[in-house]
């Protein structure tokens, strides 16, 4: 019989204080792979808050930087590719950590991944064109129509979840959520599952202050290099919370003279973001709430996590 690896999940919603928590934990001998659906892109640091290089550089983080904002990225690839640096970080004589704000990212690494079908080209390619002929709000209302359960789990901005939902309902005639994921957590992980948490006011509080520090650390300045450099609207980076605000439906951006309705917009939809994260969270097994200004006892489930 296989011993199961250990591998620390420490998860929480946006602005909680994981990166501060991990700043903590710098001395111990971790590992991070980042569970961020939006940090595996070059070129957007301020808007999905990655870790600074300092931290970086003090404690190895994965699964940042890896890829271009025009290139597509699922929950398929991060668990292959997490299991990966899981193997090779154990092998070190370490501990992964994985850390973030993607649910269904932790979700399905920890439980296992449904068994979807393979999708006929033919089926992505036309989906592709629906979305860009007649727009996400078309393509959701279909999805409501077939697949109630799969669009309300899924951010109503989202098109690469929404196109994904239907494309295996169209493959298939069933619908996503018809596809189960495993019901009992993989053997061969040894889970230590943590849950940061703040009161609610407080972390409504928190986001407004990091979007506003965004602002001010040059957010529209990273936009406007990113779309310099070719990065349109319709990209995957660009889904973004943080991003697409400042697109108008056209494609084009939106002025500097209205950076302060986007500074809000982008307040709105993280609060409700994390909001949909608490909901998600709590529907994982055998985590362990830890109040994020708590890292010694963050470091301690870390190092019961690989006692005998």
């Amino acid at each position: 019989m296989s011993i199961a690896t250990p591998v620390v999940f420490l998860f929480g919603p946006t602005a909680v204080g994981k990166t501060d928590v991990l700043t903590r934990l710098a001395g111990l001998p971790i590992e991070v792979i980042s569970a961020d659906s939006m940090q595996v892109y070059r070129g957007m640091d301020i808007g999905t808050a990655k870790p600074d290089p300092a931290l970086r550089e003090a404690l190895a983080h994965h699964l940042i930087d890896i890829l271009d904002p025009h290139e597509r990225f699922d929950v398929g690839r991060f668990v292959d590719l997490a299991d990966s640096c899981i193997a090779a970080i154990t092998a070190r004589g370490r501990i992964p950590v994985v850390s973030g704000g993607t649910g269904y990212y932790f979700r399905h690494l920890l439980f296992g991944l449904p068994r979807t079908p393979q999708i006929d080209p033919a089926v992505r390619e036309r989906l592709q064109h629906d979305l860009e002929t007649e727009g996400l709000a078309v393509l959701r209302s279909r999805l409501e129509r077939v697949d109630p359960q799969s669009a309300a789990r899924i951010d109503p901005a989202d098109p690469y979840r929404t196109v994904r939902a239907l494309e295996i309902y169209e493959q298939t005639g069933t619908p996503r959520s018809a596809f189960r994921v495993p019901a009992e957590p993989r053997r061969d992980l040894a889970a230590t599952v943590i849950e940061l948490y703040r009161e609610r006011p407080v972390v409504r509080a928190r986001i407004a202050d990091r979007v506003a520090a965004m602002f001010g650390a040059g957010l529209r300045r990273e936009v406007e290099s990113l779309v310099d450099s070719g990065v349109v609207a319709s990209d995957p980076g660009m889904r973004a919370i943080g991003y697409r605000e400042f697109f108008r439906d056209d494609g084009s951006l939106v002025t500097a003279d209205d950076d302060t309705q986007i500074q809000t917009r982008i307040v709105t939809a993280t609060r409700r973001y994390a909001k949909r994260q608490v909901t998600f969270f709590s529907g994982l097994p055998g985590r362990t709430p830890v109040h994020a200004d708590d890292a010694e006892r963050v470091a301690r489930l870390v190092r019961d996590a690989v006692r005998p």
